[in-house]
């Protein structure tokens, strides 16, 4: 098989800064390794510019911030709709569905407390959903009271 394994996400983000700190003091990543990089990937990226690559890592996944100096980057910054085609939103284990909302807030984020959905399972367990954005309005789910799919 050609595909040797998983390597990492993508985010453009408009403030590197500002996106870093969110991801590392909300989500548990740590800085790996930050390059300045433009022509070389111009057939990559499919655009003749400058921009700044940031790789995070946690124990679990890898993300790019990537933040374009020319051209600047674009977008509306705006949660895409769930059911636009494409990439829709990162997802994260946790404790309890509100335990991240108040950092979140703190680092440039927004916590869509509109979005909290609960369900009742088996034996009294309670699941829990709700949706975090990152500055950029990435959306990140938060779950509790769901199974760790990565022992399977």
């Amino acid at each position: 098989m050609a595909i040797q394994s998983w390597s990492h996400i993508g985010i453009c983000c408009s403030d590197l800064d500002r996106s870093t700190a969110f991801y590392v003091n909300v989500l548990g990543f740590r800085e790996l390794f930050t390059m300045d990089l433009g022509p070389e990937f111009a057939a990559t990226m499919e655009i003749d510019g400058q921009f700044t690559s940031r790789m995070l890592a946690r124990p679990d996944m890898r993300l790019e911030l990537v933040r374009w100096t020319t051209p600047d980057g674009v977008g509306d910054r705006e949660r895409r709709a769930m059911n636009q085609f494409g990439f829709t939103h990162l997802a994260f284990r946790v404790e309890a569905i509100d335990d991240l909302w108040e950092l979140a807030e703190q680092y440039g984020g927004t916590a869509q407390r509109h979005t909290v959905s609960r369900m009742e399972g088996a034996g009294g367990s309670v699941t829990g959903a709700v949706y975090l954005t990152d500055p950029d309005g990435v959306r990140i789910e938060c779950m509790a009271g769901v199974p760790d799919l990565s022992t399977l």
